[in-house]
């Protein structure tokens, strides 16, 4: 029972994968939906209202704004604790410039 439920959770994360994917085709710096790792690598405003055209989903750009001119608990302060608490492991060229982007 155990087995068959782990292999369903890895068909649906896969699933989600390459949906994510097939998202995604179609996105690159050169086109200006995405920044390069120089400029704090993450998605520009442009690739995100693209995103959300394509799949209909509610994505909303970088908390840029640093931590100490945020109001504490105010929605954004939310979103980069969030994000910064998601992206820890994150080891990648990209994934460094994405965090300090988002000031973590």
């Amino acid at each position: 029972m155990i087995k068959s439920y782990r292999n369903w959770c890895l068909s649906e994360v896969s699933d989600l994968t390459d949906t994510f994917q097939e998202d995604m085709s179609g996105m690159s710096q050169k086109s200006g939906d995405k920044r390069s790792t120089d400029s704090g690598a993450g998605m520009t405003a442009k690739g995100v209202a693209k995103y959300n055209r394509r799949t209909g989903g509610n994505l909303k750009t970088a908390v840029t704004t640093p931590p100490s001119k945020l109001k504490k608990g105010s929605k954004a302060a939310g979103r980069r604790k969030s994000f910064c608490a998601r992206s820890k492991g994150w080891t990648g060229e990209r994934g460094k410039a994405a965090r300090r982007r988002w000031n973590c």
